[in-house]
């Protein structure tokens, strides 16, 4: 399929769970948010003030954040414009949301000291885009905190990209692209200037990443 193909079958899919994204019934989308915990606390290994959420969906991962952590800024940016127009619907305070491409992100460069990107890193069909993007938007010293798909084994990768994915586009109509190992993600940061600071693959094929764009980067 081309990259096109690929948005348009994540905009299908993500259209129609707009509404029902937040619902508590049992879903991939709730799994998801047991992910949210475990970003905050990186994100808050460190003092920042201004944080994006690529892929936000909804926004609820950012209303925790700022539950939790009220002071900072936060923007959230969605390929699916009804996300976004659920999110804000919730009228969450202190949070901006923006419908756009996180392969395209369009905002200032130097804008942002953390992104975060929650299982929807694996729905990009142009992965280089966005790291390059990412360089741009983030600040020197800025992270990118990163949740997906993973494992340690080179077997159980191939069933995800060869089998698992492939199957759920043909069949259940998903834009799921691809899993990245760490040498992808250590050749996406070498090719965008970024450096790769850690990789775990944590209980039930979750993968924990940190990227990181250094402080100087811009001299």
């Amino acid at each position: 399929m081309t990259g096109e193909q690929y948005k348009q079958l994540s905009l299908r899919e993500f259209d129609r769970a707009a509404e029902k994204f937040d619902d508590k019934a049992p879903s991939v989308y709730n799994m998801c948010r047991k992910d949210y915990p475990d970003v905050l606390a990186e994100a808050m290994k460190e003092p920042f003030s201004d944080l994006l959420d690529a892929g936000c969906g909804t926004g609820a991962m950012l209303g925790m954040f700022r539950k939790d952590c009220p002071d900072p800024h936060y923007t959230g940016i969605d390929l699916s414009e009804k996300m976004i127009e659920t999110a804000k619907k919730k009228k969450l305070a202190g949070i901006r949301f923006v419908a756009g491409n996180c392969e395209n992100l369009p905002f200032a460069e130097n804008s942002f000291d953390v992104v975060t990107c929650s299982m929807s890193f694996h729905h990009y069909p142009n992965p280089e885009s966005f790291f390059h993007s990412l360089y741009r938007a983030l600040r020197p010293g800025g992270r990118l905190i990163l949740r997906d798909m993973a494992s340690t084994s080179a077997f159980m990768m191939w069933i995800f990209n060869h089998i698992e994915i492939p199957f759920a586009n043909k069949v259940l109509h998903k834009g799921d692209v691809h899993v990245y190992s760490r040498e992808d993600i250590q050749q996406l940061c070498k090719a965008s200037g970024l450096r790769l600071e850690s990789y775990e693959v944590r209980k039930g094929f979750q993968l924990h990443c940190v990227v990181r764009k250094e402080v100087d980067a811009s001299l």
